[in-house]
């Protein structure tokens, strides 16, 4: 295909049906906020000109081990069953990319279950019915995910995000749920004094544009929150994994004690190229001040919050060749910003990688820049490893050794050669006990400079 395709629009939307007008009635007041940010998100969806909306909902019907997907070419979603009938849509599915998704996902060893049913649950049709409200036509891929665990569902959204690039599709990605449902001691699903705290550190993450604070939410607290959204969520933080969100709460509220969260969780394909460029470029800059001047770089303020958030990354130097001529990097965050993170492990890599000896003036043309953003690393087996995708930790028993290496290095095919180099780093003998951590990334590569 000439184009690849590519997910220029992500967000997150309730699903109450009360929302909808014929249902809601007088208790629309009560909802006033979470009706205008799906209009607010409507409108950068549309700014996105996305042709095709992935949705997640989290009441579909769901399989043990498998995910599922509405297959029917027409969809209709309406309201009977809350004595509103008159308030009904129906609307076509994108089946190229259905197809694109369930092959991809086979590739991963997971499987697309198709449901024969036409009429949508309740978790897709409000969204979508608001979507269409506010001005968006198009299709759409309904999906639902699983009892599977969080990794699986992280991966999942992995799979739509490479079968989205198989196609030519823009694409909005849509995680449809609640957060609690148990905020008030009159909210349905019951009351419990701390469900609060998982919608404030979901509102909060989003807020701090720290994705991978969503990921560490602790599993009880989910279990008392009652929340139907977290796996909508860790699908779409999945399918982003490529890109570089700029996360937006555009309303929360909880007036029945139920959380109603309206969120933008990407930005643009524009913003993501600009931050995408702005990442490498501040490692060059970096680099090329202090070996010239031997001081670091006055930081300038930037428009992206992902910059001002602090991250561990790893920054690494090559030549035009393709030789590596170093590389550092932090495990944790180090500095109180990722901007600051890059300057400090930039100027590390020039200067103190002790394979090499230190980069000098006149090999700073010959040079180009990546940057690995980490995500939070997870405990695993060796047989959950994919040198492809994750990179790896290996930590020794007693935690006083730790070696890395980073995810997609030429050479590196196994799980065994990973573990095997990172624990030579680590200084990890061969058969001494080891603990495995894996993690993703978001990779910044420079663009390749033109010549002439």
């Amino acid at each position: 295909m000439s184009n690849a395709g590519s997910i220029v629009f992500s967000g997150v939307a309730p699903h109450p049906p009360i929302m909808v007008p014929e249902v809601g009635q007088e208790a629309l007041k009560d909802v006033q906020d979470s009706i205008e940010g799906m209009a607010e998100l409507t409108k950068r969806l549309l700014d996105s000109r996305a042709d095709t909306v992935v949705l997640v909902s989290p009441h579909a019907p769901l399989e043990a081990d498998t995910f599922v997907a509405y297959g029917e070419p027409l969809l209709f979603g309406d309201f009977t069953r809350f004595r509103a009938p008159k308030s009904s849509f129906s609307i076509s599915v994108d089946l190229d990319l259905l197809h694109e998704i369930s092959k991809s996902a086979f590739e991963y060893d997971y499987e697309v279950t198709m449901l024969q049913a036409r009429n949508l649950d309740h978790g897709s049709a409000v969204p979508l019915y608001f979507l269409l409200e506010n001005g968006w036509s198009g299709k759409v891929v309904v999906l639902g995910y699983s009892f599977l665990s969080n990794r699986d569902h992280l991966s999942f959204g992995t799979c739509i995000s490479k079968a989205i690039s198989q196609t030519d599709r823009r694409v909005a990605f849509i995680a449809s749920g609640d957060l609690s449902h148990r905020l008030k001691p009159d909210a349905p699903a019951g009351y419990n004094p701390k469900a609060h705290h998982f919608d404030d550190q979901v509102v909060e993450a989003l807020r701090h544009n720290s994705l991978g604070k969503i990921l560490n939410i602790d599993d009880q607290l989910r279990r008392l929150a009652g929340e139907c959204g977290y796996r909508s969520l860790l699908v779409a933080i999945g399918a982003l994994e490529s890109v570089s969100p700029e996360c937006d709460v555009i309303s929360y509220e909880a007036p029945f004690g139920v959380g109603y969260l309206v969120a933008q969780i990407s930005n643009d394909h524009q913003q993501s190229n600009s931050i995408a460029s702005e990442i490498p470029a501040l490692a060059r800059k970096a680099v090329e001040a202090f070996v010239k001047t031997g001081a670091a770089p006055d930081l300038e303020s930037s428009e992206s919050q992902r910059l001002g958030q602090p991250a561990p990354c790893f920054v690494s130097l090559k030549t035009r060749d393709g030789e590596l001529r170093g590389c550092i990097g932090t495990i944790e965050p180090a500095k109180n910003s990722l901007a600051e993170e890059i300057v400090s492990n930039a100027i590390g890599a020039a200067t103190h990688d002790p394979r090499f000896y230190p980069v000098e003036k006149d090999e700073l043309e010959d040079l180009t820049y990546s940057v690995d953003v980490l995500m939070p690393a997870e405990e695993v087996e060796i047989d959950e490893l994919d040198p492809s995708i994750y990179g790896v930790i290996v930590e020794s028993d007693n935690g006083s050794k730790r070696g890395l290496l980073l995810p997609s290095i030429e050479g590196v095919d196994t799980a065994e050669q990973q573990v095997g180099i990172a624990s030579r780093k680590a200084g990890i003998a061969s058969g001494e006990p080891v603990k495995l951590y894996r993690f993703r990334v978001e990779r910044f590569p420079e663009a390749p400079r033109v010549e002439g």
